[in-house]
């Protein structure tokens, strides 16, 4: 970001790093409650696996509201972890059978 150029543009690139700051730090924090999820859900905890679960679905939906991702691709990601979640279930339902 030089001087030259129109004082507006300066103005929207410094505006448009701030931003993107900030929504590299949802996003960041959304995979990281999503890896927390997948891996509890590979653990086999089935009781923490679904608060996790939770927990990244609503960072994911957040995300999607406030136009940091896009929300089919926070839809994508929610449909990919719920159906991790519910296949590990239902692999727990066939051991205890």
């Amino acid at each position: 970001m030089g001087s030259k150029g129109h004082a507006s543009a300066q103005k929207v690139a410094r505006g448009s790093i701030k931003r993107q700051a900030r929504n590299k730090a949802a996003t960041s924090q959304v995979k990281t409650d999503i890896a927390r999820a997948e891996k509890l859900i590979a653990a086999g905890n089935k009781d923490e696996a679904k608060k996790a679960t939770a927990t990244a679905e609503g960072a994911l939906r957040k995300s999607a509201n406030k136009h940091k991702i896009h929300p089919n691709n926070a839809a994508r990601r929610t449909s990919r972890l719920m159906k991790k979640l519910n296949k590990s279930a239902a692999v727990t339902k066939e051991k205890a059978a």
